[in-house]
């Protein structure tokens, strides 16, 4: 087997392990990792257009962005909000209730992340990101990834 070929299997083996574990986290608040990364981008990011939020998933779904939002809202954690100029303009918040989801997501996560921590070195994660960035590069998923960092940079300013 080509480097190439293994690393891409093991990419998709972290992968596909990560977001099981995640699965199984996220079931016991009700949420699939869908659901969890519209809510969390709607609650650090919104107010937010459906098409911004769209632009900020890097989760592949099958599920178009307005489903995962309708779930969302039926399930009380996100409100549409109708434009107060443009009607047709409308912008999703994160509901009291979706904030406090937002932050059991966050926790969570930060579970994942202590659980990948733990497992590689930080010189190791430092060379694995450039290597990630690197193939995701000019992607739909990279470009979501980039919009969604300048976002919180921006945030953080």
């Amino acid at each position: 087997m080509r480097t190439a070929e293994r690393l891409r299997y093991l990419i998709l083996a972290a992968q596909r392990e990560g977001n099981r574990q995640l699965t199984v986290f996220l079931s016991h608040i009700g949420l699939t990792p869908a659901q969890s990364e519209a809510l969390r981008i709607v609650a650090d990011h919104g107010p937010l257009a459906l098409k911004e939020l769209g632009d900020m998933l890097v989760c592949d779904t099958g599920t178009s962005p307005s489903r995962i939002v309708d779930r969302l809202v039926a399930a009380g954690l996100v409100q549409r909000e109708v434009g107060e100029h443009d009607r047709r303009q409308v912008r999703l918040t994160a509901t009291a209730e979706g904030r406090e989801r937002a932050t059991q997501v966050q926790g969570i996560e930060d579970k994942l992340y202590d659980a990948i921590d733990g497992a590689v070195s930080a010189a190791d994660a430092e060379v694995m990101v450039r290597v990630l960035r690197a193939l995701t590069h000019g992607s739909p998923a990279g470009a979501a990834l980039d919009k969604r960092l300048a976002a919180e940079s921006e945030g953080a300013r």
